[in-house]
């Protein structure tokens, strides 16, 4: 293949192996190239909208990270959503070009059909099927780092390289942490 280079890429379209979809579904196709941060924003608007109870992201190849770290953040971020995970294999069209052209003018070319693996995740805000494969109910609130910032109090300041968390207020902050007594 070092005298051939690749001239396009594209994919099959196939539906989503979830059945009985609404019609107001967000579909997010992630792709290789694609910023967290854009696909977060979009789709993290889209579900704070009124309307909206269902997202999917997809995703394929080299995507797969990516789609499976979107779906991670946005259930940490909004919380209470029920998952549904499908994994399968989708074919990729890849069309190559002869560097060297024959010496009547002609281009060869070659098409390779590619198979890769791709995930599709169904988040909800409404219950799921628990019987179906691939169903994930939504992660208990009171999990460690579920205290909110104000019942937690300082005890240390930056810089001192403390590293004891007191139970219950996570230990997302480099600090020694207490929490606070209710008066």
């Amino acid at each position: 293949m070092e005298n051939f280079r690749k001239v396009k890429t594209s994919e099959q379209d196939s539906p989503l192996p979830f059945p009985d979809l609404s019609p107001a579904v967000v579909e997010m196709k992630v792709k290789e190239g694609s910023k967290i941060r854009n696909l977060m924003g979009f789709a993290m608007a889209r579900m704070e909208l009124q309307g909206t109870r269902q997202i999917v992201f997809s995703g394929c190849g080299r995507a797969v990270t990516k789609t499976i770290t979107c779906v991670e953040i946005m259930k940490r971020k909004l919380g209470g959503l029920h998952q549904v995970t499908k994994v399968r294999y989708k074919t990729l069209l890849e069309v190559w070009e002869n560097k060297d052209p024959q010496p009547d003018g002609q281009v060869e070319k070659l098409t390779v059909h590619k198979n890769v693996p791709s995930i599709c995740i169904l988040l909800s805000k409404d219950p799921l099927d628990p019987n179906e494969m691939g169903y994930q109910p939504p992660e208990p609130r009171d999990g460690i780092g579920s205290l909110p910032r104000e019942t937690c109090k300082l005890k240390g300041r930056r810089g001192q390289g403390l590293t004891e968390y007191a139970p219950g207020c996570g230990s997302v902050w480099p600090l020694r942490l207490e929490r606070v007594k209710d008066q």
